[in-house]
């Protein structure tokens, strides 16, 4: 089976593995390959895993695709037998990800 990781980033954990894009919180810097924090790593399926106490030593490499704005997200909020209605959105700043290596 595929190797996987779990790996903390903007206060998130996602489980990857190698060659996969994701999208994650805006990350800072202007350097192209990254190093995040791992957590866990190993052949989840078969059941022979390293669990960090919080991390562990080895870090995940992913090079960093590109910055883009998210998704609309809408906020709404409502009080009832009031006729109080109000609506707010933002677009979240993400940075899309390659996993490199695990």
């Amino acid at each position: 089976m595929a190797k996987k990781a779990v790996i903390k980033t903007g206060g998130k954990q996602y489980v990857v593995e190698e060659n996969q894009e994701i999208y994650v919180d805006r990350l800072e810097g202007q350097e192209k390959i990254v190093q995040l924090e791992t957590l866990a790593r190993g052949d989840f399926e078969g059941g022979d895993i390293e669990i960090g106490s919080p991390y562990l030593d080895v870090k995940v490499e992913a090079q960093i695709v590109e910055n883009v704005k998210g998704d609309k997200v809408h906020i709404r909020r409502f009080r009832a037998k009031s006729r109080h209605r109000k609506t707010k959105g933002f677009r979240p700043y993400l940075t899309k990800i390659k996993i490199t290596k695990v």
